[in-house]
């Protein structure tokens, strides 16, 4: 082994799939000193049992930019390698047995519009005549996308690994890596041995790339790294030859949990069935390599049962091949991507969800231009790794998760779908309070949060559909009592970061967008940028002393927030503390939540005492609390801050104060359609770090005037030439459509866009959009001359389009 370094650039672990696409992207722009280390051969793991399914279209713009990219690469990777990767573009036919995953389908079509993907809607027949063999049995419609494929997932992998070393880089089999050394914040350097045992040594690196597939929660594990994910048994068969049987496209019946492949004269018949089975529990074995799994012939035959009616061929093939291999989930089906917030320079492309060859090339190019620049390419906040909590590397928790989301696959996709396992985990100091009022619960984060409150004989569980859910008109009364009259709802989940010390101020102008050398007790609306303008944070912070601040990000974002803070903190001399759980947060909202408030306390909420964006120290009921004057529902009220101990003695406190004044209880979704109508923007959907924050509409919220801040010269250039797109906020005229996001924005007959968030505004009266128009060289009074239209499902729904709040724009009830 005397052939391998003594040191490196960058040490890539795993020789998947997923990290020779990383090698290979890396020599691309010109990196030396790139190893690649693999324990056994490379593909052994999960790539060389791969289905090799190719889809173009993705949930978002720019994982189907990833998705397109990969089949664009692997199409001219025999050419540049000549090692073939059996790549056809041989399209896909996604078939739908029920109205609701019609709608499913027809609306991804829409979005596979406006995300560029070609794309036909099917009507039953037409499903026959693009997949013959179909038994169209209950089968309401379908999708066809022609640039689908599919290809031979393990050639990939070497074609890219063979690309990597025509390049330079090392690409070594059966070396472990058995250890990880590190000094604070960085990785130093990896320890490995050989397979046999024979030979051992050290690799000094500047970068540690995890690509260990199914084994990256355990390689991060030696970094001190989070990596969630857990191995679950995944099964396909494949027939004896079918006489006959020709090239077909790529077949999905979702509602039956199957997928079917043709491969030279075979049907491959794949499955994600709801309730999936967690492997390795106690670890994988050491010697695993290309390795199956038992069979399990109960387990699958539903699934299969199932097909032989939707494929009647199948019922007289000769069963080849019955497989079961491992794949690795994440808890919610996406994968890890970027740099790991523990370490700054210990990076991560794992957890692919069953989805690694068609989104390996793509991600691998991402990771790499990541790498490269320092900053990510584009907003890849679905996947950063940074969304994961820490609680979510527990290994029971991940068992739990892992049995729903291999289903979650091909489960219905609807809209507020709340996962259903691993749940209860973090509970807010009112939970119990919201539960016996009838509260209904989503998670996000691990956080129990209160989405809506059941009425009386209700039951307390979502009825998922496409169409008005059944706590719909639930929403619609919590709204109504923020705008009309007093609601309450639970914001502790929200982040919140203590930032003290004597460069508390400094270090925070260099962070923020704006100016937050202000008094004691004054909150600023603000957003962190990146050196492109982009927008990393939307945060308020709040002055609480001479040298202690306050920040409150949004409860998903809070480690990626303070990573990111951390990572900038250079030679300020502060110290960054996580509070979220030292305090309960009420929200106050409404007209009277003024009346509210004087109830319970002795202290003046008045516009002279205590104005718009500013907090003040109060007596509440026999206790303390910290009341800030602020609002994400465009209404008078305030963010009642309360030391956990003391915060059911508040809740009790304010909940009998409201009684005979009609306080209603409400939750998250009531929260978002208020907000909607506000054109408040939601981080990770609206805005994100490519989103520059003058498009955004921000700009107001940016202190250009004062000394040097992360981003200041590209919001300078970007205010001097005028936004490239802009933020619009969109009503549709037709009260009747829903919108959720990224259904397509129509600007005078042409696709221009999509939505980057939607919900119903019940004070409006309609669905409400927002989403970014491209307007380069063009005025306001431009975007708002032309003429606009949504793409509902495929229906071209008129709408109206504002640049200003259409709900109270000048915000008079705010400041009331």
């Amino acid at each position: 082994m005397s052939d391998l370094p003594n040191k490196a650039r960058v040490v890539i672990i795993g020789g998947g799939v997923i990290g020779c696409s990383v090698a290979y992207h890396l020599t691309k722009l010109g990196w030396q000193d790139v190893v690649l280390l693999e324990r056994k051969q490379l593909t052994s793991g999960t790539t060389w049992h791969a289905a090799g399914l190719i889809g173009q279209l993705r949930a978002s713009s720019n994982m189907t930019k990833l998705a397109r990219y990969s089949a664009e690469l692997y199409l001219g990777l025999e050419a540049e390698t000549g090692v073939a990767t059996g790549m056809r573009q041989v399209g896909s036919v996604s078939a739908a047995l029920t109205h609701e995953r019609l709608e499913e389908l027809y609306r991804n079509a829409a979005m596979a519009r406006a995300f560029g993907v070609p794309v036909e809607e099917l009507s039953p027949k037409e499903v026959k005549e693009r997949y013959e063999h179909i038994n169209l049995d209950g089968v309401t419609g379908g999708v066809w996308l022609p640039t689908d494929g599919q290809a031979d997932p393990a050639n990939i992998a070497l074609a890219l690994a063979k690309g990597a070393r025509q390049r330079g880089a090392l690409v070594k089999e059966r070396i472990k890596v058995a250890g990880i050394a590190k000094q604070g914040r960085r990785i130093t350097g990896v320890d490995w041995v050989s397979d046999d045992g024979g030979a051992q040594g050290h690799i000094e690196c500047d970068m540690v790339v995890n690509c260990a597939g199914m084994w990256g929660h355990e390689v991060g594990r030696m970094a001190g790294v989070n990596v969630p994910l857990h191995a679950c048994e995944h099964f396909y068969i494949v027939t004896e030859g079918i006489e006959g049987l020709t090239q077909m496209p790529v077949l999905r019946v979702p509602d039956e949990c199957a997928y079917y492949k043709e491969d030279a004269g075979k049907i491959l018949l794949g499955a994600f069935e709801p309730n999936a089975k967690p492997w390795a529990m106690n670890g994988i074995p050491d010697s695993f390599e290309f390795d199956q799994l038992p069979e399990d012939f109960d387990h699958f035959e539903p699934i299969l049962e199932a097909a032989c009616n939707r494929m009647p061929m199948l019922a007289e093939a000769g069963i080849h091949t019955f497989f079961n291999g491992p794949e690795s989930f994440t808890p919610d089906d996406a994968y890890h991507l970027g740099l790991a917030p523990e370490m700054d320079n210990f990076w991560v492309a794992a957890g692919f969800n069953s989805i690694g060859i068609q989104s390996a090339g793509g991600a691998g190019m991402a990771l790499a231009q990541w790498m490269e620049d320092g900053q990510k390419p584009f907003d890849l906040g679905d996947v950063d790794i940074s969304r994961m909590h820490p609680f979510q590397g527990n290994k029971h928790y991940l068992f739990e998760r892992s049995k729903e989301t291999l289903g979650l696959l091909y489960a219905d996709h609807f809209p507020y779908r709340q996962k259903a396992t691993a749940r209860g985990v973090r509970r807010t100091p009112f939970h119990y309070h919201l539960k016996e009022q009838g509260a209904v619960f989503g998670e996000i984060g691990g956080w129990e949060r209160a989405n809506w409150f059941a009425n009386a004989g209700q039951e307390r569980e979502y009825q998922y559909s496409w169409k008005r859910q059944n706590w719909f008109e639930n929403a619609a009364a919590e709204h109504r009592a923020v705008r009309e009259n007093a609601g309450m709802y639970d914001m502790s989940s929200f982040g919140k970061i203590r930032v003290e010390g004597p460069d508390a101020e400094k270090f925070l102008n260099y962070i923020c967008g704006a100016n937050v050398s202000v008094p004691a007790g004054k909150i600023v609306y603000t957003q962190f940028l990146n050196p492109r303008g982009g927008i990393e944070a939307d945060v308020t912070v709040t002055r609480l002393s001479e040298t202690v601040y306050l920040v409150v990000t949004p409860a998903v974002t809070r480690l990626a927030d303070q990573t990111w803070m951390m990572r900038n903190k250079g030679g300020f001399n502060v110290v960054l503390t996580d509070v979220t759980a030292g305090e309960g947060v009420l929200a106050v909202m409404g007209p009277n939540a003024r009346k509210l408030l004087q109830r319970v306390s002795p202290n003046d909420f008045s516009n002279e005492v205590n104005p718009f964006g500013t907090a003040q120290e109060i007596e509440l009921g026999m206790g303390l609390a910290r009341v800030h004057r602020v609002t994400y529902v465009g209404e008078l009220g305030w963010e009642i801050y309360i030391p956990a101990e003391m915060s059911g003695h508040a809740f009790e406190t304010l909940w009998e104060a409201g009684q005979d004044m009609g306080l209603k209880l409400c939750g998250m979704h009531m929260m978002d359609s208020c907000r909607i109508e506000k054109g408040f923007r939601h981080f990770g959907h609206d805005i994100t770090c490519e989103d520059n924050v003058i498009d955004a509409g921000l700009g107001f919220a940016v202190a250009t005037g004062k000394d040097d801040f992360i981003g200041k010269a590209a919001v300078l250039e970007r205010k001097e030439t005028g936004p490239k797109a802009r933020m619009v906020q969109f009503k549709l005229t037709d009260p009747e459509p829903l919108l959720f996001h990224n259904e397509p924005i129509i600007r005078d007959g042409k696709y221009v866009g999509y939505l980057s968030s939607g919900n119903y505004g019940h004070t409006l009266g309609a669905a409400i959009g927002m989403g970014y128009v491209p307007c380069e060289g063009e005025s306001a009074a431009d975007v708002l001359g032309s003429t606009y239209e949504i793409d509902v499902c495929g229906v071209k729904v008129k709408a109206e389009a504002a640049l200003k709040p259409m709900y109270d724009p000048k915000s008079e009830r705010v400041k009331a």
